[in-house]
């Protein structure tokens, strides 16, 4: 059996040596689960996100169930709870970011085609219910995941990794397409 390296030791590294920060922050509206909540930290911190918005019920790192299962990435992805989701999404608006949702809307992008436009925010919602049908009309774009099962769902944290993923390797590919040059292209 091979010993397990980490990443940075690995040759695949060689590509993200230079990025520190993905433009993207995530919004948080109304997720019940502490346990979603921890994940989301978790996986920011893994994915070099930049910040998470906390809205409404969604509980902050000082839960302890968050706290659980963020293993300490609560410490290191900066966060802000308002009880104004609109307010702050006219604010984020304001300041350049792009904001989608994700959805599974009749009108949403797959998540494979869609072209952010960095600085970006992602919204998601309830478990159970989504987001709110006012912040998903003040959102300039709807985003999916191709759902290829019979549930044709995800968990939201779940969810929540997969676009944080992809939005790291469009942000990746954008940079070395620009020569290795960072900033919000």
């Amino acid at each position: 059996m091979t010993e397990r390296l980490p990443f940075q030791a690995t040759r695949g590294a060689e590509r993200y040596d230079t990025l520190t920060e993905v433009p993207v922050s995530i919004l948080l509206d109304d997720v019940r689960s502490m346990y979603n909540v921890g994940a989301f930290f978790r996986t920011a911190d893994a994915a070099a996100i930049e910040r998470i918005y906390l809205c409404g019920i969604t509980p902050p790192p000082t839960q302890p169930g968050v706290a659980k299962t963020a293993l300490g990435a609560e410490s290191a992805v900066p966060w802000r709870h308002t009880t104004e989701p609109i307010k702050l999404v006219e604010e984020l608006r304001a300041n350049g970011h792009q904001l989608a949702a994700l959805e599974t809307s009749p009108h949403a992008i797959d998540l494979f085609d869609w072209k952010p436009q960095f600085p970006v925010c992602v919204l998601f919602g309830n478990e159970v219910d989504g987001l709110k049908p006012e912040l998903l009309a003040s959102c300039d774009v709807c985003v999916r995941i191709p759902m290829l099962g019979l549930k044709h769902s995800l968990n939201v944290a779940t969810a929540g990794g997969v676009v944080m993923y992809e939005l790291l390797r469009k942000y990746r590919d954008l940079i070395e397409a620009a020569g290795g040059r960072h900033g919000h292209a």
